[in-house]
């Protein structure tokens, strides 16, 4: 893939006889500024902006990459001062890379005006480049949403004029579909992903919620959940860094305001962001992330300019902790590789907490003249500056024995082709190979009863665990995990069913959970009793079972199948999780 974009470069930059930047004098005021901060511009028009930027300018360089389900490729745009005739996307060059989303959301169109404008001001040296950072920009990655523009689905939100929609072409949420890649979008930006290998990544947002003081918000990447030393810099160091830096423009920026239809004064939690996300995504690749939520109600002016001077912000504090960031992820990669189990999920921990103080609005609860019942109020002539608490501090409750590799029968091509996509280094069997093998059996699980992004998730997913001599016929597929140092992370939480965001739980592996033979009762009655009396433990265990439950004793089939489970009969495929273990 980088090759590609090797060759790309090396006839971009020949290809380029400029020697003066911007010769023709294009002038490129946004349509933000034009409009007084009322308006953005169209997919197109974005489009536009950047050929001509790059048209105009050699520290800028737009490329497409992939499709999208609209059809059209994703546009990254690349500010690079140093481009050379070797590819900008070189693991040589020793710089910190930042990558920028835009319109995930295409009504949350602020970072899409905020980066238009950021660009343009890094090729003009209107503001000071940071120092050996390189900068790219998804210019919109919802392209399928930004073309269905209206003035109305964004109900809760104060401008602009005209955006896009939140639904893709397929109508997929893309900010759920980052781990199971149901959408050409989100295999794109894992292309762009993974061809950037960021140290930093920020996703612009609108926020929805509570009525407050701030324009701004960011969500940083959990920090326990981020994990070891990189997380507590993020958490003591970054973040820290971030707001003091915005503070010192006249910022003011908090944590994420994570309530609906009730005041934060009670306290509020951080908000735990999962591999669906796009930051729980991005930190399986132990890359710092940093979702801006700017306030819905706030003028669409001062939420571009507060987008605007966060980036500023954040690229000033990667390059000022370029060396530091570049060691600590090293390290982070260093440290899972070698840990002998890994966190599953989470919970807050509510014996640390945090204290805000917090610029806020009274709340009310007030009569509703529509329905009669009592309704939320902010009142904005009452503002206040009250400690909130906040939790923001989270511990694992489940782990697991990270294995020496995965097997992956034939049969689960998709699969491997997810993991191929995210760069996971795999070999595919010569010859049948046996060997003692660590296997799952699904115990436990829930499904939810409404559908979510294409699917009925499961979640409280729990596993029995056998030790099995396992045969993985030929063509099936190895993953060493020590050969995925950079990857370990990704299998852990896709291939591990117990983990929130696994394959299992957004329903890949649906077919084991149903029984494919069964039994007639009239047929069977004979055969288990066959069955019991050669076995007297299993007979004592069945009449142990139906003197201790009631329910099972009056229910004749519970029984029949019960036995049949315990039988021969039953066939192995049932409820058996077909990616095995072997462990260290």
């Amino acid at each position: 893939m980088k090759y590609a974009f090797y060759l790309l470069s090396i006839a971009a930059l020949f290809s380029c006889s400029k020697s003066v930047d911007n010769p023709e004098n294009i002038d490129f005021t946004t349509t933000f500024e034009k409009s007084g901060g009322t308006q953005t511009p169209t997919y197109d028009e974005v489009i536009q902006f950047y050929k001509d930027l790059d048209n105009a300018y050699v520290s800028i360089k737009t490329y497409e990459v992939g499709t999208t389900d609209i059809g059209k490729p994703l546009t990254l745009i690349t500010f690079n001062p140093s481009r050379t005739l070797e590819s900008e996307f070189s693991e040589d060059q020793d710089v910190r890379r930042v990558l920028i989303n835009n319109g995930i959301h295409p009504g949350e169109s602020d970072g899409i005006d905020a980066t238009m404008m950021l660009m343009r001001d890094l090729a003009q040296g209107t503001i000071e480049a940071p120092q050996n950072t390189w900068v790219g920009a998804i210019a919109v990655y919802n392209i399928g949403g930004a073309l269905t523009r209206n003035s109305t689905s964004r109900t809760n939100q104060n401008g602009p004029e005209a955006y896009g929609f939140r639904g893709n072409a397929k109508n997929y949420d893309l900010n759920r579909d980052f781990i199971k890649n149901d959408t050409k979008n989100s295999q794109a930006f894992t292309e762009v992903f993974h061809l950037v290998e960021p140290d930093v990544f920020i996703d612009n947002h609108v926020s929805n919620g509570a009525d407050y003081q701030y324009t701004l918000t960011h969500l940083f990447t959990q920090h326990n959940k981020l994990g070891g030393v990189l997380g507590d810099y993020t958490y003591q160091d970054f973040q820290p860094k971030l707001e003091l830096d915005l503070k010192s423009k006249n910022w003011d920026i908090t944590p994420y305001v994570n309530v609906f239809n009730r005041t934060p004064e009670k306290g509020f939690s951080q908000f735990m962001d999962h591999p669906r996300y796009s930051t729980g995504y991005t930190t399986l690749w132990n890359t710092i992330g940093l979702m801006v939520e700017t306030h819905m109600l706030k003028p669409y002016k001062s939420r571009v300019e507060g987008t605007y001077e966060l980036m500023k912000s954040a690229l000033k504090v990667t390059a000022q902790e370029g060396e530091k960031i570049k060691v600590l992820r090293k390290d982070a990669f260093n440290a899972f590789a070698k840990a002998d189990t890994y966190p599953l999920a989470y919970a807050i921990d509510s014996t640390q907490t945090s204290t805000l103080n917090f610029l806020g609005y009274e709340g009310e609860m007030i009569p509703s003249e529509i329905t009669g019942k009592q309704r939320l109020k902010y009142n904005r002539d009452k503002p206040f500056t009250k400690e909130v608490t906040y939790y923001n501090y989270f511990k694992p409750t489940k782990e697991v024995t990270i294995p020496k590799a995965y097997f992956i029968p034939r049969g689960y091509r998709d699969i491997v082709l997810k993991l191929r996509e995210n760069n996971i280094r795999f070999k595919q069997l010569k010859k049948d190979t046996t060997f003692m093998a660590e296997v799952y059996h699904i115990d436990s699980y829930q499904t939810s009863r409404n559908p979510y992004e294409g699917h009925y998730p499961h979640y409280g997913t729990q596993v029995r665990k056998t030790q099995e001599e396992v045969t993985i016929p030929r063509d099936g597929y190895m993953v060493l995990l020590e050969k995925n140092k950079k990857g370990l992370r990704y299998l852990l939480e896709t291939l591990e069913p117990e983990a929130n965001d696994s394959f299992f739980n957004w329903n890949f592996f649906d077919t084991i959970l149903q029984q494919k033979e069964g039994f007639s009762p009239y047929v069977w009655e004979d055969k288990a009793l066959e069955f019991l009396h050669q076995n007297p433990d299993i007979k004592a265990e069945f009449e142990a079972k139906k003197a201790s439950e009631p329910s099972f004793a009056q229910n004749w089939y519970a029984q029949l199948a019960w036995i049949h489970k315990k039988s021969p009969n039953y066939e192995k495929a049932h409820l058996r999780y077909p990616i095995v273990r072997m462990l260290r």
